[in-house]
């Protein structure tokens, strides 16, 4: 295999990667608060890139405009979504508060659809040149940007979590909600920005592939299918294996719809999902639990 050749489906691979890598933090996240996993994620991403399409296209608005009026509308999105959707049914078993958050994806894709219609938009990139060349590596501008993003969110989620007194709050919710009330933190409250911060991760992601990919209802679905298969292969409630699991799983479809099929690029994700649940089931990161029989 030519080196040039590589780096640039390893480059490709990253990219693509890192979206899932933002949406499996959200996943990881809300798992982590609330020990329920919300099939909503993806309809986040896919919001976030109507809002652009909405604001950047119908409203004319500046782009760095369009994003943060998307990025705080998205917040709003998801102190709505658990209000009206995780809050009432906290003190429910897992099972009820997992269909909600199906519903609530179901609902949430088909009121786009009315809106909008099944015809996909285009929606453009932040940089109006489509990139430079190093050597034999053609650099996309949307790819840069996207890992660029990726590692400047990594870096912030690191120092929030460690050095900072809500981040703090936030982990001890997501660890023993109860000890964390008799500790005096105020734990719906914690799990509200949770919440929040998901729903921002994933309308970002959803911002960022956009340009890339056409933004339709089926976004959603496609990037979280790929994004929950990340988190289970990293190791499901850690965030370290969500975004590798999630980088891992960029590179392996891009160098798998290179030398392997296209058609089938889709697969590849959910046979390594197949794999790794037969052989480490607990995923790269996770801890085996033993079970009494």
């Amino acid at each position: 295999m030519p080196m040039a050749i590589f780096l640039q489906l390893l480059f490709t691979g990253i990219g693509i990667g890192a979206v899932y890598s933002l949406v499996a933090l959200g996943f990881v996240l809300i798992y982590r608060a609330t020990n329920v996993v919300n099939f909503a994620q993806g309809e986040f991403a896919m919001l976030g890139a109507y809002l652009m399409v909405v604001l950047t296209q119908d409203l004319n608005l500046p782009y760095w405009a369009a994003i943060l009026i998307s990025l705080v509308a998205m917040g709003i999105i998801g102190a709505l979504f658990n209000l009206g959707v995780y809050y009432p049914l906290r003190h429910r078993s897992f099972l009820p508060v997992v269909i909600s958050t199906i519903g609530a994806s179901i609902l949430l894709t088909n009121s786009v659809l009315v809106g909008y219609g099944p015809s996909p938009e285009n929606l453009a990139g932040l940089f109006d040149f489509p990139g430079f060349q190093l050597g034999g590596v053609f650099l996309d501008s949307q790819y840069l940007l996207i890992i660029g993003v990726t590692i400047l969110l990594v870096a912030f989620q690191y120092f929030f979590f460690e050095h900072t007194l809500i981040g703090k709050k936030m982990q001890a919710t997501s660890q023993d909600k109860e000890m964390a009330s008799l500790l005096g933190i105020p734990v719906a409250g914690m799990i509200m920005l949770t919440f929040v911060y998901s729903a921002i991760l994933g309308g970002l992601a959803g911002i960022l592939v956009a340009p890339i990919l056409f933004v339709s209802v089926g976004l959603g679905s496609q990037v979280a299918l790929k994004a929950f298969a990340a988190s289970i292969i990293g190791g499901f409630g850690d965030v370290t294996g969500a975004i590798v699991g999630g980088l891992s799983l960029g590179i392996i479809e891009t160098f798998g719809a290179a030398y392997v099929s296209v058609p089938y690029k889709d697969g590849f994700a959910f046979l390594v999902l197949f794999a790794f649940l037969l052989i480490r089931p607990q995923g790269l990161f996770g801890e085996k639990v033993a079970q009494k029989a």
